[in-house]
Formats: C-alpha cells, structure tokens, sequence
C-alpha cells in the first residue's frame, strides 16, 4: 500500500480506496462521471480532526499534525522518516528538491490536507491547504 493509502485508511478505515493523483472529480456538466473517474471518496464524509486529535492523545510526546507532516504520520503510526516522506513525495507528484526537506514537508502537509478534503475529510479552519 501506498504510503498516501496508509494515512487514508488510518483516517477513513480500511474501506477507503486512496487515489494520491487528482483529477477524480465528478463531472460537472450535469453528466455522471464514467465509472473509471469515479471519486475515491467515501460515501460519507469523515471529520478529520478528532481522529487525528485521538491519534495524538494517545502517544507520550506533544505533535502538531494541524501543521506537520511528520507529526501527522508519527500520530497515525506511519514511518515518517526522510525517505518515507520523500517515497510519499513522489507518489504526490512533488517536483522540487526532496533534499530540501523543510520546504518538502510544507509542500507535503498542504498536498495531504487538500487530498484528505477532496476525498471527504472535513477539516478544521486552522489547516490550511
């Protein structure tokens, strides 16, 4: 699995299909979109939040998913090291210089947060993507 499949399912169960490419919207002509565009959002949407905040509580150490990527995975028990984010980079389709970490993570945590919204996540005011 994906390392993007990994934070949606952690997220949304394990029923939740993660597309990390955009693109799957539905149409927005008044047709359906076909069945190979089709979201991969669930069927109803999930406040992000308090899951995230369990996540966090139930660790020893203070983590700040609302603003870092890593600690968003160390909330959700995935590798957050250098090369899983810069794996999870990839699979996002960062272009810039992964050796560039900093400016990596930022890049990282807005691309998860809009993808969580696209796919049904609901999040707070206070996460900006």
């Amino acid at each position: 699995m994906s390392i993007f499949g990994k934070i949606m399912s952690a997220i949304f169960g394990s029923k939740a299909s993660a597309t990390p490419a955009s693109g799957s919207a539905p149409a927005t002509d008044g047709t359906a979109a076909s069945p190979a565009s089709a979201p991969a959002a669930p069927a109803q949407s999930v406040d992000v939040a308090p899951i995230l905040d369990k996540a966090v509580a139930a660790k020893k150490e203070k983590l700040e998913w609302r603003t870092s990527i890593v600690d968003l995975m160390k909330a959700l028990d995935i590798d957050s090291s250098l090369t899983a984010r810069k794996e999870l980079a990839h699979e996002l389709g960062y272009t810039g210089n992964t050796n560039d970490s900093a400016t990596m993570n930022v890049w990282l945590h807005q691309q998860v947060m809009a993808k969580l919204a696209a796919n049904g996540g609901k999040l707070p005011a206070d996460v900006k993507w």
